[in-house]
């Protein structure tokens, strides 16, 4: 039987929320507060949720805390929305025990980014992946970000990886969609390439890219939901604005001291309280709540303007 009929490939094409963390006050994973931000994404259009990536704050949690955030995640929503795990870890040895638990916890599929701060060679990340890779029979998601792990994904690499079956797709989140465009080309099959630069989307979106997942979506998924369906829809124009104003609204985040660090302050506005981001990742300082307030309305107003205009449209 071909295993990706039974994986659904159309299960992963969409709009995928890079999650955050959730803490209690105290700083520790509140599976509560997870499975209350998990639900908010239920019913916003979006196809899914990438559990413990960089968004997530994966990589400065412990193996424990990130079963927890997944086990509270999936028993929340995992009927209602596609759940990828990110389950890679500096050590190969915690990577497949991420890999194992999320396959019991009955996610979708799994990815990894290579290990992080050694500067390893191709081999050593080859048999990384492959480890995480055979441990489960989940399929896996490469996740490039070279401007993070200082790994550059050479085509030797990823043509060894892509022929592997259980190897359905990449999050590439590298900059440059010319790179994109050749990941999707020279796949060799129906592979799945998530655009991964938020301010991005609709030109990885037009170079090919099957979806996309990222960060920002979690304070508007309406956008880029919005964004997406024009693209299908081949209102090109209307996409280019959405796109505008998503890249106006990350500029005005980056400004902050951490953009994870503002994204759940917007979130907390909104009744979505997710604690501050772990350290070293800084909270918004007390002086720039204002801005922030501002900025939220801002991106409110304009989904709900889009909704309408949307409803009205018939889109």
């Amino acid at each position: 039987m071909n295993l990706i009929m039974v994986w659904n490939i159309e299960q992963f094409k969409g709009v995928f929320v890079a999650m955050y963390s959730a803490y209690d006050e105290a700083g520790e994973v509140s599976e509560k507060r997870v499975a209350e931000l998990a639900q908010y994404y239920v019913g916003s259009g979006i196809k899914g949720l990438y559990v413990g990536g960089s968004s997530g704050e994966g990589i400065l949690q412990t193996v424990a805390e990130r079963k927890k955030v997944l086990e509270a995640v999936v028993k929340a929503v995992g009927d209602q929305l596609t759940i990828i795990a990110h389950v890679g870890a500096n050590s190969t040895k915690e990577s497949v025990e991420l890999a194992q638990h999320a396959e019991k916890c009955g996610v979708a599929a799994i990815s990894s980014v290579p290990s992080i701060y050694y500067r390893l060679p191709e081999e050593s990340v080859e048999s990384h992946w492959q480890a995480m890779i055979n441990a489960t029979s989940l399929p896996f998601i490469i996740y490039h970000i070279p401007q993070t792990t200082g790994f550059d994904l050479s085509p030797t690499l990823y043509r060894k990886m892509v022929v592997q079956e259980k190897v359905i797709g990449i999050k590439m989140s590298a900059e440059s969609v010319y790179e994109l465009q050749q990941l999707k080309a020279n796949a060799g099959k129906e592979f799945l390439v998530f655009n991964g630069p938020d301010e991005q989307f609709l030109g990885g979106r037009i170079m090919g890219a099957d979806g996309g997942i990222g960060g920002t979506y979690g304070i508007m998924p309406e956008l880029y939901c919005e964004l997406d369906k024009c693209f299908i829809a081949g209102e090109i124009e209307k996409a280019q604005f959405i796109q505008s104003n998503i890249n106006r609204f990350i500029t005005r985040l980056l400004t902050f001291p951490s953009l994870y660090g503002a994204c759940k302050a917007i979130l907390s506005l909104r009744g979505i309280e997710t604690g501050s981001p772990r350290l070293p990742l800084l909270s918004v300082k007390e002086e720039n709540w204002s801005e922030l307030k501002a900025l939220n309305l801002e991106i409110e107003e304009l989904i709900q303007v889009l909704t309408e205009k949307s409803d009205e449209l018939g889109v």
